[in-house]
């Protein structure tokens, strides 16, 4: 299956971007009349023909459409400090993705030792996964915030953080309900301030467990998310 990223896709009729068309005709060697997958990342899967094999315009027409296409019960949100060795956080984006993930938000935690990203990276990592995974909908990727400003936002469903503080916390397993949305807080290598799990308190959270054991922050998200789609299939 030769399956391209098309965001912008409208009408029969579509032209892949130049480093598209170039990995279309000149790496994958196809030509007229050879059929490709699109993927808008809003559900959308198309199959489409090669109606031009210009290796920098490759036009294609769209033969087939199926919407809502590997379309999910529930919606996830993640919201995770970024690793201090960005490969480990580039590392959770990729296989939550592969997984199954709705919008991952970036926090900025009082133990964080990371402050800044880069988005176009991340996006491209994003992008990649998708597309092998053959996913039709693209994780949403939020710009990076604060923990306190994040806290407070709106959601609807199921809220959880998830620290190690030697708390009474149920099983991330057992307190999700299958089938509700649901957003988990994951800390920082450090994990959370005890300040912070109590604002998060304040704001209707759920205290969670994702396990005995210590979790790295990039294998806590993956943990989170893998969970979720488990208790939904």
């Amino acid at each position: 299956m030769h399956l391209f990223y098309t965001p912008d896709l409208s009408g029969k009729i579509y032209t892949l971007n130049e480093s598209e068309s170039k990995h279309c005709i000149k790496v994958l060697r196809l030509s007229v009349n050879d059929q490709v997958q699109l993927i808008d990342g809003k559900g959308g899967f198309y199959t489409a023909q090669i109606s031009e094999a210009n290796p920098k315009r490759c036009s294609v027409e769209i033969i087939k459409e199926v919407k809502e296409f590997g379309k999910r019960n529930h919606y996830l949100h993640i919201a995770i400090a970024p690793t201090k060795n960005n490969d480990r956080f580039e590392w959770f984006l990729e296989k939550a993705t592969e997984i199954g993930i709705d919008e991952i938000t970036p926090i900025i935690c009082e133990h964080s030792e990371r402050k800044v990203i880069k988005p176009e990276r991340l996006e491209k990592i994003i992008i990649s996964a998708v597309k092998q995974s053959i996913k039709a909908y693209k994780p949403k990727l939020n710009n990076i915030i604060s923990y306190q400003d994040f806290i407070a936002s709106e959601f609807q469903g199921d809220k959880f953080i998830a620290h190690c503080e030697e708390d009474e916390k149920a099983a991330l397993k057992t307190a999700y309900k299958q089938g509700n949305s649901a957003l988990v807080l994951i800390g920082p290598e450090g994990d959370f301030d005890p300040n912070e799990i109590a604002l998060a308190k304040e704001n209707n959270f759920q205290e969670i467990s994702l396990g005995e054991s210590r979790l790295r922050t990039e294998t806590a998200g993956v943990v989170a998310c893998h969970t979720i789609n488990l208790l939904n299939e």
